[in-house]
């Protein structure tokens, strides 16, 4: 008894190939890079709470650090989406990073 290996023929490859591609272009448009100054302001009863002076309406909070920082990209998005919905613009101070140039980043990183 043989086993049949599948067969692949070359518009099967392009075809795969392609949606690798499709997917990939996807990913990329769908990311966009905010430059925005945050503060993380701990709190008396535990936890932070970050907030951001260019855009008021932007508040989260995390139990650490961490959690608080990493609540800031749902955040950005729900309010990015309202102001879409209201037709508001961004703030001019708000600076977009293109994907493909180095973007300077400082950053707070909680070590136990």
């Amino acid at each position: 008894m043989t086993v049949q290996k599948p067969r692949y023929n070359l518009s099967n490859r392009r075809k795969k190939a392609h949606m690798i591609k499709t997917r990939k272009k996807a990913r990329q448009k769908r990311e966009t890079l905010y430059k925005l100054p945050l503060v993380l302001d701990p709190q008396p009863e535990g936890g932070y709470t970050v907030t951001c002076p260019l855009l008021p309406e932007l508040i989260t909070e995390g139990d650490t650090a961490q959690e608080a920082l990493s609540n800031v990209a749902d955040a950005l998005a729900a309010l990015l989406e309202a102001y879409q919905t209201l037709g508001r613009p961004l703030p001019p101070a708000i600076k977009q990073g293109a994907l493909s140039a180095p973007l300077w980043v400082e950053t707070v990183i909680a070590v136990p």
